[in-house]
């Protein structure tokens, strides 16, 4: 089947959540130094819960919202390119910087970690260790292991380019009668109140509960993560669920406050009162509380993709009252921010592979300070926010061999 010529209209709104997301992530991994939970590469001597329950509120909607998006546009570029080019471009814009970022740039972390847990190795001489691998299919699609070799925090884009290569046949070879029986079916279920709300949020619930959350994936599972991939690709490909997204906005805001207040609470408590792992553990009251995330998840992002969208469909009747209907004169949008919008747009894959060597590195000494954990944390993010834009602009954006290595299209 080949995507449908439909005008479904771009949404210029999720590549500015997408660069809002990225960008907000040097402000998460900064604070995981100081978390008392998780272990990051690089721990402060002192720790604090506060981080734990901040993260919660970000780890809900963040990496799920990235995925959705990466399904939206999957869907502009099947239809552009079909299935075939689809694919060769996926490998090129994420297959490349994948395995360059692998070879370059992974090993420098986990270094760091092997130096502050009394490792004596110069990075010359881990390089071997880290590359140490074996081949493993049974946790696919990450099929490379090593005692010390990860993925890092690009597992995100491991795994976008495996579903984006699974798609790619599927789209392919689905009968296109059977694909519009789908949508138009899609979009009457919807068509009630409330269901756009409970109709996706029941897979993402059972896989939560079922299958368990992976930790080091930003607390979300991998089929979750797929989930949201194909609901976003769906998302495009069918505007009435826009439409659906847009008239229960207020309602899917009110769910996640009563779904996440209940499962965040319940979730923590397990962990402590238990000694078991909410993340994985079968007890009723954690696959409960999964549930209620996986739920919540959803729900938290058609709130914040249908509020955005009820504030841009305000615009053109906000319009048609201004000075300018009426022939006065107005000011046209600054060149400036729109210079910037751009630029940022284009830098969200670089920015997105660069910022964790850059937080582990400035947090490796910035922890052996003696400041308070508010001084640290602030020094980090602006130091590491700093190098990472710094890299991107000077190393990476300015030659084609470079942009080409980091997923970015030739420049204009």
């Amino acid at each position: 089947m080949t995507p449908r010529s439909g005008t479904a209209e771009r949404r210029p709104e999720l590549d500015a959540i997408r660069v809002l997301v990225v960008a907000g992530l040097v402000f998460f991994h900064s604070a995981l130094v100081f978390d008392t939970r998780d272990d990051y590469y690089v721990k402060n001597a002192a720790t604090t819960e506060v981080t734990t329950y901040l993260a919660g509120l970000a780890v809900l909607w963040a990496m799920p919202m990235l995925f959705l998006v990466s399904g939206v546009g999957a869907w502009y570029s099947l239809r552009r390119r079909g299935a075939g080019g689809f694919a060769v471009e996926r490998l090129r814009r994420l297959g490349v910087p994948l395995l360059f970022a692998t070879v370059v740039l992974l090993p420098l972390p986990q270094w760091l970690r092997r130096l502050g847990e009394g490792g004596r190795e110069s990075y010359a001489e881990f390089l071997p260790l880290f590359f140490d691998v074996r081949l493993d299919l049974a946790d696919f699609p990450f099929v490379v292991r090593g005692e010390y070799f990860e993925s890092g925090h690009l597992w995100f884009v491991v795994l976008l380019l495996a579903f984006s290569l699974l798609l790619a046949p599927l789209v392919r070879w689905f009968p296109r009668r059977a694909a519009r029986r789908a949508r138009e079916g899609l979009a009457a279920a919807v068509r009630a109140r409330g269901l756009v709300l409970i109709l996706p949020a029941i897979p993402l619930a059972l896989v939560s509960a079922l299958h368990g959350m992976e930790e080091g994936f930003a607390a979300w599972s991998r089929w979750a993560y797929l989930l949201f991939f194909l609901y976003g690709y769906a998302l495009a490909a069918e505007p009435r669920l826009r439409e659906a997204m847009r008239r229960d906005a207020i309602f899917a805001a009110l769910a996640t406050l009563v779904l996440f207040g209940i499962g965040m609470p319940v979730f923590l408590a397990v962990g402590e009162t238990t000694g078991a792992d909410p993340f994985t553990t079968m007890i009723p009251a954690a696959m409960g509380a999964r549930g209620l995330y996986g739920a919540a998840g959803w729900c938290c992002l058609v709130a914040i993709l249908g509020l955005l969208d009820r504030r841009r469909a305000r615009r053109p009747a906000d319009a048609a009252s201004s000075p300018a209907s009426s022939g006065q004169a107005t000011a046209a949008p600054p060149g400036r921010t729109r210079r910037v919008y751009a630029y940022l747009a284009a830098a969200a894959l670089p920015l997105y592979i660069l910022h964790q060597p850059a937080v582990v590195a400035v947090a490796y000494q910035v922890v052996r300070w003696d400041a308070p954990i508010p001084v640290k944390y602030l020094v980090i993010v602006a130091a590491a926010g700093a190098l990472t834009l710094a890299a991107y602009d000077l190393l990476v954006r300015r030659t084609p061999v470079t942009r080409f290595l980091f997923g970015m299209r030739p420049a204009r």
